[in-house]
């Protein structure tokens, strides 16, 4: 039976090749996508790939992966160090749970340090550019299959 994966991505990601591209680069998140939905197409697991700059629709997201995905991947953006919502959603999920980030937060400005969705994940990759999503849809497989 195939495994589904939800990759949600939260605030200014929709920015991603604009914004700061000395920091996340000049990928596009539709490039992103696309790299992502052609990755887990060969993988053979179906990829809900969604973005969001509004934090009560991720946490709608999370929920709705209740009982739909094997695994959610979330690079929550800023949500990371603020939402208490958001991390405690995913305590609610019972699939395999991954933080990404294109950055390493840790090796930021020390207010990113923090990671609510950290406390209640089960894996992280972060610092590896846009290349981290390959890498995270890899790493989940691994530990869903």
């Amino acid at each position: 039976m195939s495994k589904t994966i939800f990759l949600l991505n939260g605030p200014n990601l929709n920015l991603l090749g604009f914004r700061e591209p000395e920091i996340y680069g000049y990928e596009t998140l539709a490039d992103v996508e696309k790299r992502c939905l052609v990755h887990a197409k060969t993988l053979g697991v179906t990829l809900d790939f969604r973005q969001s700059n509004h934090e009560g629709v991720l946490v709608d997201w999370i929920q709705e992966a209740r009982g739909k995905a094997d695994a959610i991947i979330l690079n929550a953006g800023a949500y990371t160090h603020t939402s208490v919502a958001i991390h405690d959603a995913l305590k609610a999920f019972d699939g395999y749970k991954m933080e990404l980030h294109i950055s390493d937060p840790k090796q930021r400005e020390t207010f990113r340090h923090l990671s609510y969705v950290e406390l209640a994940s089960d894996s992280l990759i972060a610092g590896h550019g846009t290349d981290g999503y390959i890498m995270a849809i890899d790493d989940v497989m691994k530990n869903i299959a």
